[in-house]
Parts: C-alpha cells; sequence; structure tokens
C-alpha cells in the first residue's frame, strides 16, 4: 500500500508545476466541447442536404387562377 502512495506522491510532485503554469480564470472548452461541436455540425449538414432533397421534389409550376369573363351578380363590387 506505500508502495502506491510514494508513486502518488511523484505523479503530485511532477505534475504541480504543470498545474500552477495554467490560468486558473481561462476556460477552455476540452474535447467534450469539440465533440459536441462536430456532433452538431454533422447533423446541420445532414439536415441541410435533406432539405435540398425535398425541395428539389417540389414542383413550382403554378396554374393560373381562372378568371371569370363577365362579372355575375353575385359577386361584390370593388366599392
Amino acid at each position: 500500500m506505500s508502495d502506491m502512495s510514494a508513486h502518488l506522491d511523484l505523479a503530485l510532485t511532477q505534475l504541480a508545476p504543470l498545474a500552477k503554469d495554467l490560468d486558473q480564470n481561462k476556460v477552455t472548452p476540452g474535447v467534450l466541447g469539440f465533440i459536441v461541436f462536430a456532433a452538431m455540425a454533422v447533423g446541420v449538414w445532414m439536415l441541410m442536404k435533406s432539405m435540398n432533397r425535398h425541395m428539389g421534389r417540389v414542383s413550382f409550376d403554378e396554374t393560373p387562377n381562372p378568371t371569370p369573363s363577365t362579372p355575375t351578380k353575385d359577386a361584390p363590387s370593388g366599392s
């Protein structure tokens, strides 16, 4: 058991100077932040690809509205 604590003390004494070099007030996203950002980017890319495919299937040909040739009595006047 004392061998384990000796290794722990050795590790802490070697890592302590490295920890002091880091700025305590600086927060970085790290690997988890990168993974979340990459997953969101892939999700947006997939949504854009799907939207592009669905928009390609839409037909934008408009049919003209049938206009009556003569006004009828039932139709209200413009005033």
